[in-house]
């Protein structure tokens, strides 16, 4: 009986493992079709197999093109240092928030995290306009004087990219979830041991947070990488375009005449990074997703 059902054990696994990598090829088919229309050199080498996975000849002129000739160097570090900074500075502001929601006791906790929930739930378009205004006008940059007029505030800057997003509801609300789940008795101790709320914060909850901030860290890289609104109204000089903004247009130049390698150069150009991270970071990315919602 007992071998029987190890029988059974097995062949389900088995069965299991087959399902889930033929539903995986069939999902990355595109990118691995993607890799391979990038590589062709021709028109005529595209058109004569189009739907084959391997080309006949293989060819790295498009990613040359597209590097070199269209600038993507330049909105590739562009993007990079939005993602990037974004990032750090949401991961910064969003645990520190978390941990104060979740383990301080303080006057108006509650309706305060209740006004940080309602924001999450306000379209991005509904403050697009504002929040566009407010970069612009902001005072004393740009050659604003302190009404703010007479200059372009942080419009086709780093900063007006970067700042209006530096903090995040989700994010804080992701934090708080996973600090929930530490003990107060860590707080406590530390605090009977002489720590000032900033050190416990930093030395003793942040390190235990790992996984709640790789996670974050995944969900914030990956949202800024793609952002395309955003970048596109607020950075309208050619040399701060990001790679999302970039990509779009460079399709439609290239959708006209028919370059389809470089266009899927491009694309995979814009892909890898995000790929690459979550590839990375995936183990904690399951873990810190799954015991963000341990408590309420």
């Amino acid at each position: 009986m007992n071998s029987n059902k190890k029988l059974y054990s097995k062949a389900s696994r088995v069965c299991l493992c087959v399902a889930l990598g033929v539903i995986s090829f069939f999902m990355i088919l595109p990118f691995i079709w993607m890799i391979s229309i990038s590589l062709r050199p021709t028109l005529g080498s595209i058109y004569q197999n189009f739907f084959a996975l391997v080309p006949s000849s293989i060819s790295t002129k498009a990613y040359v093109a597209v590097w070199v000739r269209a600038n993507f160097l330049r909105y590739f570090l562009n993007s990079v240092i939005y993602a990037g900074v974004s990032t750090i500075l949401t991961l910064f502001f969003s645990t520190l928030g978390g941990y104060t929601f979740a383990q301080l006791r303080f006057p108006g906790r509650n309706i305060l995290f209740l006004l940080i929930l309602f924001s999450m739930m306000i379209p991005p378009s509904a403050i697009l306009i504002p929040q566009f205004l407010i970069v612009k006008f902001f005072p004393l940059a740009g050659g604003n004087n302190l009404l703010g007029q007479g200059g372009s505030g942080f419009v086709n800057t780093y900063a007006g990219l970067i700042l209006p997003f530096a903090v995040t509801g989700f994010g804080i609300f992701l934090c708080r979830q996973f600090f929930l789940t530490l003990p107060g008795d860590l707080r406590n101790s530390a605090k009977i041991d002489g720590c000032s709320e900033f050190r416990i914060f930093w030395q003793i909850m942040l390190p235990l947070a790992k996984p709640a901030v790789i996670a974050l860290s995944i969900f914030t890289f990956t949202w800024r990488w793609n952002k395309l609104l955003w970048p596109l109204v607020v950075a309208q000089d050619r040399k701060m375009r990001v790679l999302a903004v970039a990509l779009a247009i460079f399709r439609g130049e290239r959708l006209a005449i028919d370059q389809w390698n470089e266009m899927m150069a491009a694309a995979t150009i814009a892909i890898l990074p995000v790929a690459l991270v979550f590839l990375l970071l995936q183990k904690h990315f399951t873990k810190g997703t799954a015991l963000t919602g341990l408590k309420g």
